[in-house]
């Protein structure tokens, strides 16, 4: 049977209302709705990000549609057209617990890129060699948004609230085993923080947390 896609409602005036696209959650859809997305935009001529695009689905796209998206199989990212020009703010950081956080971290930077703001990436600085992270206390201190990726105990975004001044946006990651396999106690352990102020995304949502970022650079001005 061919493969067959609903009609897509794409929300072209998301960004007029709120200052953020709309991207496309790949993983569930079939790779005929992927590749009719994909056609669609690259049809108008528009700009697109897609997000947990995974890599048997990338690689059975059309070679003309892969050739123009670039693709991350680390974050399950893929941004079709141009970049826009860099914005002259904010200051945000992605740091990262472990190169096991990686993925989720990668997404927020990316997704971050794909409007136009450049993240510092700060990784491999977990809680069990506390001295790496306060090395990089400094250049944290001066940053307006801090994303902390991590799992196991998700102890680092507490110790990284407690030491900054700016927003802290933490990622729960599902890396771990036994109690910690899945995500859900890092996720718990950061509802639970006792550093005052953390926002909380949901497990390995970098995206969530990218976005997070943007509505705070956009509600703020542009942090002027």
């Amino acid at each position: 049977m061919p493969d067959t896609h609903p009609s897509v409602m794409f929300d072209r005036t998301r960004k007029d209302r709120i200052g953020i696209e709309e991207a496309v959650l790949a993983q569930p859809k079939s790779v005929g709705q992927i590749a009719a997305i994909i056609a669609d935009a690259m049809a108008e001529d528009r700009r697109l990000l897609l997000t947990r695009l995974q890599p048997d689905q990338h690689q059975a796209l059309p070679a003309a549609q892969r050739a123009a998206l670039d693709y991350c199989a680390m974050s399950y990212t893929a941004m079709l057209g141009a970049r826009p020009s860099p914005r002259d703010m904010p200051r945000i950081a992605v740091v990262s617990a472990g190169t096991s956080d990686s993925g989720p971290a990668t997404e927020a930077q990316r997704v971050l890129a794909y409007s136009g703001i450049s993240a510092t990436m700060i990784a491999d600085v977990g809680v069990a060699g506390l001295w790496r992270l306060l090395s990089h206390q400094d250049s944290l201190q001066r940053m307006q948004v801090v994303i902390v990726c991590a799992g196991m105990d998700a102890a680092l975004p507490s110790v990284v609230a407690g030491l900054v001044p700016g927003m802290v946006i933490a990622v729960p990651t599902s890396v771990g085993y036994g109690v910690a396999a899945g995500g859900r106690a890092a996720l718990d352990a950061a509802l639970a923080s006792c550093a005052p102020g953390v926002l909380v995304t949901n497990i390995d949502n970098g995206y969530g947390a990218a976005c997070a970022a943007l509505r705070f650079a956009n509600a703020a001005g542009g942090f002027t």
